[in-house]
């Protein structure tokens, strides 16, 4: 009966240590939000491998890759300002796809987090959030 209690008395430790370091490690959102990392750089988004999708942003261009690079779509970025941003389709590869040139998409970074960028895009009457995942 002693190993029991013993064994127990350690899965018990051992639970509360893991909610302990959980919680100490979770981070708070940057305040103020850091809007510039959005400006360039390779970003990825959370659950989506790389052969699915990529971003690339550079010199206000944003290049959107699908289809392991086969496919994109490209849009010149407008800073309205540090947050918000206005990207405006130019050229896709992929007819089928449903963003047309010309769509404007009205962008605003509403939080940030060491590499994560979480961004509210706007097209029409839908809206939607983003998180992106920044490379280093």
């Amino acid at each position: 009966m002693s190993l029991f209690k013993v064994f127990s008395t350690g899965i018990l430790l051992l639970a509360a240590s893991q909610v302990q370091s959980q919680s100490t490690e979770q981070k708070k959102p940057d305040n103020p939000a850091k809007c510039a990392h959005i400006r360039e750089g390779k970003f990825l988004r959370v659950n989506y491998p790389e052969s699915v999708w990529y971003m690339t942003i550079k010199d206000n261009i944003q290049t959107e890759y699908f289809n392991d690079g086969k496919d994109y779509i490209k849009s010149t970025l407008v800073f309205v300002d540090d947050c918000n941003y206005k990207a405006t389709v130019t050229e896709k590869s992929d007819k089928n796809d449903p963003a047309q040139i010309g769509d404007i998409f009205n962008n605003k970074i509403v939080a940030t987090q060491d590499n994560l960028i979480k961004v509210n895009m706007k097209i029409e009457s839908s809206q939607f959030d983003i998180v992106y995942i920044k490379e280093k």
